[in-house]
């Protein structure tokens, strides 16, 4: 196992899977320097081969309660220092969205604000029940500001977007299920095992490969029409055909056996 430390985050690394911890006592926020740590850090475990997936949690009772807000009195009366401020995040969860590696977000406990913008930027999301998910900003005279206008209509729909945005209503683990929004719901005792038992079913059974070709025309696709997001399919489909996995995958459901892919 391979642990290291970046600035309020955490890294191990076990069983093919790279665990993300934010560690920003009190409440996990995201500030300048924790958004600093978690982008180097990412790009860290993006580059180790031994990494298959990625889970993104929270230290303690909380993944992330939302933004520094003490840092948002900086840019008072500075558009350029609150456009900075958003965009830097924005890149972030944009980095984490676009990783060819599977991303996961274990939702442990208060995943408001910039935490439910983090969680959406991740592939998959699984909380705890207990978990308290929501968009709180307009309660700050604000409104989401990395990323959560966009992500959050695209993947619940406009309208249930729009109302959680507008009321700040906050949801737990089980209603945000119910709407789409995290894969799944489970008991706080269960929630790292349930992840850990995902991330390792998919890094350790599947191949690299198509799970970087899923991922890309999933989020290509989504990003442009049917008829361009067909297109991308059938050239990263095209593409897995030249690969040594394709063949044993093929090889190995003729023969009735399990396949073991190389990449």
């Amino acid at each position: 196992m391979e642990n290291k430390e970046f600035t309020n985050i955490e890294l191990s690394v076990e069983n093919g899977v790279g665990y993300i911890t934010i560690d920003c006592p009190p409440a996990n926020t995201l500030g300048t320097s924790t958004i600093k740590g978690l982008s180097e850090c990412f790009a860290h475990v993006e580059k180790d081969q031994s990494v298959k997936a990625i889970v993104i949690t929270g230290k303690g009772k909380m993944f992330v309660a939302g933004a520094d807000i003490k840092e948002f009195t900086e840019a008072f009366n500075d558009q350029e220092k609150g456009k900075m401020l958003s965009q830097n995040a924005q890149a972030v969860m944009t980095t984490i969205e676009s990783s060819k590696k599977l991303v996961i977000a274990a939702i442990n406990g208060a995943c408001l604000g910039g935490g439910l913008e983090l969680a959406m930027s991740c592939h998959l999301r699984i909380a705890a029940n207990e978990a308290k998910l929501g968009q709180p900003e307009l309660n700050l005279g604000l409104i989401p500001g990395f990323g959560g206008t966009q992500r959050l209509p695209r993947i619940t729909n406009k309208a249930k977007a729009l109302e959680l945005i507008l009321t700040g209503q906050f949801l737990s683990g089980e209603e945000a299920e119910k709407i789409g929004l995290v894969n799944k719901s489970v008991p706080l005792v269960d929630l790292m095992n349930e992840t850990k038992k995902l991330a390792e079913s998919i890094a350790l059974n599947k191949s690299s490969q198509s799970i970087k070709a899923t991922i890309t025309a999933v989020n290509e696709g989504m990003a442009t029409t049917l008829e361009e997001g067909l297109k991308i399919e059938s050239e990263q489909w095209a593409q897995l055909f030249t690969t040594e996995d394709m063949m044993e995958g093929v090889n190995a459901f003729i023969e009735k056996r399990k396949p073991v892919f190389k990449a």
